[in-house]
């Protein structure tokens, strides 16, 4: 795509080509007046304001994987992308939020960049899961997709009034997720320079909450994280990895977690290790999900609505 077609907004168009890549589940978002709100996509979703715009979370598409919890994991990931591309309004762009891939082969992540080439929108941004790291700290996943990133593969950009946070809690983590040194302090250079007004939205694959940490569902030094993004009015994050929705909320910050498209996992504790849950013949789609975020003029912070896939 050439730079001067890319986006007709406020967002650096050099640092949003630089930093875009093929993405994996779905969720949309839209921003509009300096307010984010999302809703999950479906066929026949209303087409968002002028003024807005909407973006697509995806996440935890497992490409390679093979098991009962899902046959076919390939078919369900192109549903959500049929989904995308159904939507009466095109996203300003689509984000992986991780674990594009089961093995992190060289097949596999070119696999998920030919799907995803086929999405109908603006961009498509890639962050890693572990899954996409298994042997080698990532470094297959930054040779497809890490180009114009930083360190681990974490980036920002703006786009009309709000600012975009993707960070890399996946790599050098031992159980529980990692930002490390490096990452939080280019985190904190990064968002000084932003307005405490600015709508802020984080993406991660792990929580950077504990959500249940006996499980690894927690980053080991989100607090330090969470405490630069405190004096901002609204910030949202977006994580995958649990392969289930949940909201919380701790003070200006609301955490949504992402259904997949591969397969579900038990609720924290529910066993003795989060392992793929095989569900009854003929509700596996019910597991499995997308979502659309909006931004409307006057409302703060993101609205999440979330729907399984067709």
């Amino acid at each position: 795509m050439n730079p001067d077609d890319a986006f007709d907004s406020d967002l650096s168009r050099r640092r949003f080509l630089r930093h875009a890549a093929w993405a994996g589940a779905a969720v949309a978002v839209t921003v509009s007046g300096g307010v984010v709100t999302s809703n999950v996509l479906h066929r026949g979703s209303p087409t968002p304001k002028a003024e807005d715009f909407s973006f697509v979370q995806i996440s935890d598409s497992h490409i390679g994987f093979t098991g009962a919890a899902n046959p076919d994991v390939t078919k369900t990931f192109q549903s959500a992308i049929d989904v995308v591309n159904s939507l009466p309004a095109r996203p300003d762009f689509v984000v992986h939020t991780g674990d594009l891939t089961h093995f992190s082969t060289n097949e596999q992540f070119d696999q998920v960049k030919q799907m995803l080439s086929t999405l109908r929108t603006g961009q498509v941004l890639v962050l890693p899961g572990e899954h996409d790291s298994t042997d080698d700290a990532g470094e297959k996943y930054r040779q497809f997709f890490g180009a114009g990133t930083q360190g681990d593969g974490w980036f920002s950009f703006d786009h009309r009034g709000a600012h975009f946070v993707a960070l890399v809690n996946t790599i050098n983590l031992q159980k529980l997720g990692h930002l490390g040194p490096e990452q939080l302090a280019w985190l904190q250079g990064d968002l000084k320079r932003v307005s405490s007004e600015t709508p802020l939205v984080v993406f991660s694959h792990i929580p950077l909450f504990a959500m249940y940490p006996d499980w690894g569902w927690g980053t080991d030094d989100a607090t330090t994280a969470l405490g630069y993004m405190r004096r901002f009015g609204s910030v949202t994050v977006l994580n995958g990895h649990v392969h289930q929705l949940m909201k919380k909320v701790e003070g200006n910050i609301t955490f949504h977690t992402a259904a997949p498209t591969a397969y579900p996992l038990p609720h924290g504790g529910d066993g003795p290790a989060p392992k793929p849950v095989v569900v009854p013949a003929g509700q596996l789609h019910q597991a499995l999900g997308i979502r659309q975020a909006h931004l409307v003029p006057g409302r703060h912070g993101l609205a999440i609505a979330d729907q399984e896939l067709p």
